[in-house]
């Protein structure tokens, strides 16, 4: 039986990577990189983005996602690699840590990715997100302020960590190809460890203060 292709993800805090080692890790895995907030979601991204309710806004990118998940799975039958930046782990998690009340079963069949969560040192993910050219919305800030309740939560789902801090893009993807020669599982099956695979629990409140051919 042939190998399936591999369906990768990154997941971290802003700043760790994600944006920059994504690409980079297609054009290692000759893997097609999906954008998971597809193209005609992003105007009403952009409105959501300007409201205020966490609810709202987790519905959408859960939307978006489900979108994405088809377009993956369509290369995945066809046995194309996929890379993706993120995937419904950074969704849960973040909407969770921002006091989102909604619970969420995801279905069975989704593709489920090998995910590679990105740490890297506080101060130097802080300088990171000061050496960026773009001003930081007002869910950047919140990401921010929650930092750590988005790290708890990412712990629901199964990730070998990478450790970013200090280190090249190239030696950051480099670290992950080694998770093949250390018996990485790329058939997409890992168990989340405290959890039932597709259903997450709420995180409580934080207290007030290419196409297809």
């Amino acid at each position: 039986m042939p190998d399936r292709p591999r369906f990768e993800s990154l997941e971290g805090l802003r700043g760790t990577g994600k944006s920059t080692i994504a690409p980079l890790l297609a054009v290692v895995r000759k893997a097609v990189l999906i954008p998971t907030i597809p193209i005609v979601y992003q105007r009403l991204r952009r409105e959501v983005d300007r409201q205020e309710n966490v609810e709202a806004r987790m519905c959408l990118y859960l939307s978006a996602l489900f979108a994405a998940a088809e377009e993956i799975q369509g290369y995945l039958d066809v046995g194309i690699p996929v890379v993706v930046e993120s995937y419904f782990a950074r969704c849960l998690a973040t909407h969770q840590a921002f006091g989102a009340q909604l619970g969420v079963t995801l279905p069975s069949d989704l593709p489920m990715p090998v995910t590679y969560q990105l740490l890297c040192a506080e101060g130097e993910r802080r300088r990171r997100l000061i050496q960026r050219d773009r001003p930081a919305s007002r869910w950047d800030v919140l990401s921010e302020d929650a930092a750590e309740l988005i790290t708890t939560a990412y712990t629901q789902f199964p990730m070998h960590r990478v450790d970013t801090t200090g280190l090249a893009p190239d030696q950051v993807v480099q670290a992950i190809i080694n998770f093949d020669s250390e018996g990485a599982r790329f058939d997409a099956d890992m168990q989340p460890v405290g959890a039932d695979t597709h259903v997450l629990p709420p995180v409580p409140r934080r207290a007030e203060s290419q196409r297809l051919p």
